[in-house]
């Protein structure tokens, strides 16, 4: 009876411990995979699942974009180019905190971007969120929902760092290059920006701010590296606060103000990085006051040089993205029909820097590389 006893207790004992390694198996596979199935809302917040794939130095590149109104398609285009110039395969998450009459718009998009490019990347959709005190305030500095960068660390508590971008703009270069600029920063520095300007002459916070601004020329937030722990660790938020009050009627840039305003106080809490990565019509269309030695990395289309012919380039650049193709030659549907279409001589001095902005993909992409590759 006793050996019956012991043979009961140790089979007993064994499918326990089986069950308990099947349970912690399954819970570390699910805590590895983004929370939500395919179309699940969580809070705010909608979460594509993740697809297992290798990731390279243990993380992703997480890039975060804000659109409201007619901006989703600038923002669907940034997100093309980023997908497009990713020649290396790298991990990609792009966050987008947008207005609820959008969502559907993205997740349509999205997915069907995610089954052409293998799901080398994956998204989350969250509502715009600001705060109860003044929100209609908020919503509405500057344009549209663009002060909602101010307050990602209290909306994306999940995530360690982020590279923010504006809706108008484009990448022309690998967006791990941008990323790799984290490991740059020192030990008290939380963000990323470029100047304003390159040229006195031409600055605008120098000749015009009535505020407080950073360093001679001031920064400019349309392309900025966010490391949302220590922007936590900071207390960022209740910076902002007071800031917004005591210059409120003198923010002419908005929450741009606001960040040059908190910087100038806190200079050595910036990593400045060049004009390359934040390049804008104010750097060619007088004189080339960016000398972008490695070609320009990004494009931003800010004052709707993307939807004007004012700098044809700026245009062009952003309608052959927005019409290339996914899987097909990036030589030949970019590069040839940018070179093909530009009307040379011409009188935008922007324009005459065509080998600038084509420095990189030409690098990356030759004819027919894609076919010689599949």
């Amino acid at each position: 009876m006793k050996v019956y006893r012991c043979l009961a207790v140790l089979v007993l004992t064994s499918f326990i411990l089986i069950w308990y390694y099947i349970l912690r198996v399954n819970n570390e596979l699910f805590n590895g995979l983004e929370l939500g199935a395919n179309s699940s809302f969580i809070g705010s917040s909608f979460r594509q699942k993740s697809i297992m794939r290798p990731v390279v130095n243990g993380t992703e590149i997480v890039v975060v974009v804000v659109a409201c109104g007619e901006r989703h398609n600038e923002a669907l285009n940034m997100i093309k180019s980023a997908i497009m110039f990713n020649r290396n395969q790298f991990p990609l998450k792009f966050v987008v905190v947008a207005e609820e009459q959008l969502k559907q718009n993205f997740i349509e998009k999205l997915n069907d971007w995610q089954e052409i490019n293998d799901h080398i990347f994956t998204y989350e959709l969250h509502s715009l969120t600001f705060p109860s005190a003044n929100k209609d305030e908020w919503k509405k500095l500057f344009k549209p929902c663009a002060a909602q960068r101010l307050f990602l660390p209290s909306l994306l508590t999940h995530i360690d760092s982020v590279l923010y971008v504006d809706s108008d703009t484009v990448f022309l270069s690998p967006v791990q290059e941008l990323w790799s600029m984290f490991h740059s920063f020192n030990a008290t520095q939380l963000a990323g920006m470029a100047p304003e300007h390159e040229d006195k002459n031409a600055g605008w916070y120098n000749r015009f701010a009535r505020h407080p601004y950073y360093g001679d020329l001031g920064v400019n937030s349309g392309v900025m590296l966010m490391n949302l722990t220590r922007m936590r660790e900071f207390q960022w938020e209740q910076h902002i606060m007071p800031i917004y009050k005591e210059y409120r009627l003198k923010l002419v840039w908005g929450d741009q103000d606001i960040i040059n305003v908190l910087f100038h106080h806190h200079p050595d809490r910036l990593f400045v990085f060049p004009c390359d990565w934040n390049y804008r019509a104010d750097h060619c269309m007088y004189m080339n006051v960016c000398d972008a030695p490695g070609g320009v990395k990004i494009i931003h289309g800010n004052r709707g040089y993307f939807h004007s012919l004012v700098q044809p380039i700026f245009n062009l650049i952003y309608t052959t993205i927005e019409e290339y193709a996914f899987r097909t030659d990036i030589h030949s549907n970019f590069i040839r029909t940018i070179e093909d279409s530009l009307v040379l001589p011409s009188n935008s001095n922007c324009d005459k820097l065509l080998d600038k902005f084509l420095q990189d993909p030409r690098k990356y992409f030759k004819q027919n590389q894609y076919l010689e590759e599949t």
